[in-house]
């Protein structure tokens, strides 16, 4: 899909053609409108082709005054059992005259920008790096949004996982693990991206430009660290856990075996009576021909379980 838009007092509005100063925004394109673009504007074919995979890293090129920046945004996906956040990369390509921009799918960054540019009603096309800077901006302050919703979830699963019996939260909490792995692989590489832009080696700044490079720099770092922390602080959660379910198969074993020690004696005594041979006590005076000695029996076995069973409690093996 190609869309194009132009900005007219401050405000991007989608137009048919391409004419100069337009932004070119190139959604999971097929192979004919690839080599359309590529045709029609002079492109690079490989500038148009690097940010069509999956796992191209972030990274900047310039060849003969086209500059290709790719970084990785963020992507809520629904697949598998539960809700998680991946990144893909969306490439930038920047001309004397054009702005293209391209991703493998329709990712909902591009309407947000168009919104949040619409909003200040100052923007203009004709300065191609005020758009690069305000759309990694945008990416960034995405990722940090994102951030504080899996704080939020983790804060949750925090207080649920230790009374928990099934696996649910844990798996969640592992999804979660793995999404904050995306988004530290992903931060590193837009903060390396950002400081060869600093460089002045591929774009040329001006010093409102630098003051905004600079400002996008620090909120990248900034959800760099919220994702170093949120990644430690899930780490701990999980050995938390791990310990607290140790602990509590130990408890679960010493309640089994002492359990075990109490109804043993029963199943003893009573297999002992149950032998065809003469046995200890049988014969005396207060059991013998009584009709009461099987109750009897049953007491004194009774109180002896009864004993063991408070002992147990006072070790605190029950």
């Amino acid at each position: 899909m190609i869309k194009i838009y132009r900005s007219e007092y401050g405000i991007l509005t989608p137009v048919m053609n391409i004419e100069k100063h337009s932004w070119i925004l190139l959604l999971n394109p097929s192979l004919d409108e690839i080599n359309y673009i590529e045709k029609k504007l002079n492109i690079f074919s490989e500038f148009l082709r690097y940010p069509l995979d999956e796992e191209e890293r972030p990274r900047v090129e310039k060849e003969e005054g086209q500059v290709l920046i790719i970084i990785r945004v963020p992507m809520p996906t629904t697949t598998g059992l539960y809700n998680k956040y991946e990144t893909i990369p969306v490439g930038i390509i920047l001309t004397e005259e054009y702005i293209l921009t391209l991703c493998l799918i329709e990712h909902p960054i591009f309407d947000d920008f168009i919104n949040h540019v619409n909003k200040l009603r100052t923007f203009e096309l004709s300065k191609p790096v005020a758009f690069l800077l305000q759309f990694i901006f945008l990416a960034t302050t995405l990722y940090i949004r994102y951030l504080r919703h899996i704080d939020k979830i983790i804060e949750t699963y925090e207080e649920a996982i230790f009374r928990a019996l099934a696996n649910e939260e844990i798996l969640q909490l592992l999804s979660i693990e793995k999404t904050l792995t995306y988004f530290n692989t992903a931060l590193q590489g837009n903060d390396i991206v950002l400081s060869k832009l600093l460089s002045g080696r591929y774009i040329r700044l001006t010093e409102d430009e630098v003051e905004l490079l600079n400002g996008v720099l620090i909120e990248n770092k900034q959800a760099l660290e919220m994702t170093k922390v949120f990644t430690s602080t899930l780490a701990n959660t999980m050995d938390a856990y791990a310990s607290i379910v140790n602990n509590n198969v130990n408890v679960i074993m010493k309640f089994l075996a002492s359990m075990a020690i109490i109804l043993a004696i029963p199943n003893i005594i009573y297999s002992m009576y149950g032998m065809n041979i003469p046995l200890p006590f049988q014969e005396l005076p207060p059991l013998k021909g009584t009709p009461h000695a099987f109750y009897v029996v049953n007491l004194i076995i009774l109180v002896i379980c009864v004993l063991l069973f408070l002992l147990f409690r006072k070790k605190k093996f029950i």
